[in-house]
């Protein structure tokens, strides 16, 4: 097949025979490969061609013509149109399957090692309702499927590829439960109150993005009311509704962003109980503010932590460092085990949260430093001791070169490489390699279940 002779919205007949990062199934035709959205290996199908390209196409499947042995019913009433779970049509035990695949392939493509020796995914107990933190946004552009019709305000997620059409959301399946209480009261009360929703093209209106946090293992929840400027005696019906209608609620706070950057963040007022609530980790307690990081899966953050404590096999007389360290939780976690942890991070809040975490947890034998990673190792003001085991968890973007010449220049025993990006991941790791490091273990982790997201803990010793 050439690729000239097809056509951006042609239809074809496609046979799915793998599942790509990102969710979308592969299909290989007349040496063209075909990446389609909404498909699953062992389908076949019919496909609207949507973008060609030299040596591959994307599309989308429009029609079922047979389906997976391993297809199964979404549960969700929004998973045709919403981007978020999209591999929920396929079994669980083959999601494990293909994303424990998919990091194989990608170290052997990117990172350029074959017959790798990789652990079996560790996958969830809990595969629904296990987000802690998820972020909708108010509308009153919403997103009409068939004869649907809407009031002038809606809440939910985001279109694929749309950033100014939202999809009104009734029920998540992913988020803890309550969201979907909060969701539904929250759409009542603007309803009811005429609230005026944010508009992204014309930068008018209020209310912006309603964000939910609970503590899994606290069971204290806040609702981050992000706005177009600081109007509390308008959502002050909101905040009543909420506080008298979810009795676990611990903290409203009001995000005031008057920037046209369409983001959930700006300067943060509290409107009701406490500042932040706290979640629980093994026997450690951590303070959540409205704008911190910490891992929306709390039920898998335990096995992460474990294994890394697990892989690093620590002494009393390590030295480690914890680099983009957020708010201090991996540091804190493994503290016991080593004389000394060293957490930096750019983010100042989040400095000013692990700080507070490590007194909180009552740890003596942890310092902070905030600064840019890249730019922390050429201070020559910063004196600490030398590392003999470095602990990474970067953003999805990975390392900044001059960081990954850092590392090589400090020289630990050990390296310990968090990521939730294989991709950057293994372009990184291929810079280590070239040195004098070998990879002595391989776990993958699923701490988003029906997502193509995958967690993976790669340990690099000398």
């Amino acid at each position: 097949m050439e690729n000239k002779k097809l056509k951006r919205g042609q239809e074809i007949n496609l046979k799915i025979s793998d599942l790509a990062f990102g969710g979308k199934g592969i299909s290989k035709k007349d040496d063209l490969v075909f990446f389609v959205k909404d498909a699953i290996p062992n389908q076949e199908i019919i496909a609207k061609i949507s973008k060609i390209k030299k040596k591959y196409a994307e599309a989308y499947r429009i029609e079922t013509l047979k389906d997976s042995t391993d297809q199964i019913k979404p549960v969700c009433e929004h998973f045709k149109w919403c981007g978020g779970c999209t591999t929920q049509q396929l079994d669980y035990q083959k999601q494990l399957y293909y994303k424990q695949k998919q990091v194989s392939d990608i170290l052997n493509k990117i990172g350029g090692e074959k017959n790798l020796e990789i652990n079996t995914i560790i996958g969830c107990e809990d595969t629904l309702f296990y987000r802690n933190k998820m972020e909708y946004t108010f509308s009153g552009v919403p997103w009409y499927i068939g004869d649907e019709s809407y009031d002038d305000i809606i809440i939910g997620l985001h279109v694929p590829k749309r950033f100014d059409k939202i999809l009104n959301i009734n029920k998540c399946h992913i988020n803890h439960e309550v969201f979907n209480d909060i969701l539904k009261i929250s759409k009542e009360v603007a309803i009811k109150e005429k609230m005026i929703p944010y508009h992204v093209r014309k930068h008018t209106g209020f209310l912006r993005f309603l964000v939910i946090r609970i503590g899994i293992h606290t069971n204290e929840v806040m609702v981050n009311l992000v706005t177009a400027g600081y109007k509390p005696k308008l959502i002050n019906p909101l905040v009543d509704a909420l506080v008298d209608k979810i009795p676990n609620i611990k903290s409203i706070v009001n995000t005031i962003n008057n920037q046209k950057s369409n983001i959930a963040s700006g300067t943060s007022k509290l409107l009701y109980g406490d500042e932040c609530i706290n979640e629980k980790i093994g026997e450690y307690i951590f303070k959540i503010s409205a704008n911190s990081f910490f891992q929306t899966n709390s039920y898998q953050v335990k096995t992460l932590y474990d294994y890394i404590i697990k892989t690093a096999d620590f002494k009393k007389s390590d030295i480690v460092y914890d680099l983009y360290c957020g708010t201090g939780t991996i540091g804190i976690y493994v503290s016991s085990f080593v004389k000394k942890v060293y957490g930096i991070e750019i983010v100042k809040d989040a400095i000013k949260d692990a700080k507070f975490n490590a007194k909180k947890n009552n740890i003596k034998n942890i310092a902070f430093y905030d600064s840019d990673i890249k730019d922390f190792f050429t201070n020559k003001n910063t004196k600490i001791d030398k590392p003999n085991i470095i602990i990474i968890d970067p953003p999805r973007p990975g390392l900044h070169p001059d960081v990954v010449k850092d590392i090589i220049r400090l020289s630990p025993s050990k390296i310990i490489y968090v990521s939730c990006n294989p991709s950057t991941q293994a372009r990184d790791l291929k810079i280590f390699l070239e040195d004098s490091y070998k990879i002595s273990d391989i776990q993958p982790i699923d701490m988003f279940p029906h997502t193509p997201h995958i967690e993976c803990i790669i340990t690099l010793k000398k």
